[in-house]
């Protein structure tokens, strides 16, 4: 589990002191803060660069609403031989998105950024601004833009996983049985009610209103700062 924190990397618009004191790979991508189509894209092509510079074999990208089980995330890309294309997610939405370069009918490009996996070998060695450039033509987000080049340009189908979960979706239904086999949770509004998942634990919702400290104890309880008298 050490290993994988070592090759987590955190993106951030600016400098962060505390984060930084809690993690030595945080990354500054001197992109603006809005929640605009070029901001988000802006980030992720540094996500993308910082990923081809790493040598890694696997990139994946969470956003920061959504817990990481790091145990479930291994066990599901260990089940995919890494030498080949593979590009793991979820759509959050069960409609295709419209692009301003035609894009087959039939296409889903997955519409929220929260989590995707991919191992595509055939994604160009460096952005170098094309990345940016390619969002602008389509005029979609950046998780739509991976998803576009991808699929659309490099032929690599999604494979959809249900372990995979966002905000957008209700996420009270997640049996707390199953969460040790979940590999993302998130938190946010769905239906206008505050949405997270449904557990018990050792925080209170106003302590731990994502439920994400609690779910972390429920799967790892030995971590140190877990309440050793937590009943789920």
């Amino acid at each position: 589990m050490k290993g994988c924190l070592l090759k987590t990397f955190i993106f951030t618009d600016g400098e962060d002191e505390a984060l930084a004191r809690h993690t030595g790979n945080v990354i500054i991508t001197n992109c603006s803060a809005a929640h605009s189509r070029q901001a988000l894209s802006c980030k992720m092509a540094v996500e993308y660069d910082r990923f081809i510079e790493s040598g890694r074999k696997w990139f994946c990208h969470v956003d920061d609403d959504n817990y990481v089980n790091l145990r479930a995330l291994l066990r599901l890309l260990a089940s995919y031989p890494h030498t080949r294309d593979v590009y793991i997610g979820k759509p959050s939405l069960d409609r295709p998105i419209q692009a301003t370069e035609r894009v087959s009918e039939n296409k889903v490009l997955p519409a929220d950024g929260s989590r995707l996996c991919s191992l595509v070998w055939a994604l160009p060695s460096r952005s170098g601004g094309h990345f940016m450039n390619t969002a602008e033509r389509i005029r979609l987000p950046d998780d739509c833009t991976v998803g576009y080049i991808v699929e659309a340009l490099l032929g690599v189908p999604l494979i959809r996983s249900g372990l995979f979960h966002s905000h957008l979706e209700n996420l009270q239904q997640v049996p707390t049985s199953e969460l040790h086999e979940q590999v993302t949770l998130s938190y946010g509004m769905f239906e206008n009610k505050r949405n997270a998942v449904h557990v018990k634990g050792p925080f209170s919702v106003e302590a731990d209103p994502s439920r994400f400290r609690s779910i972390h104890c429920h799967l790892y309880p030995d971590t140190p700062w877990c309440p050793r008298t937590a009943i789920f």
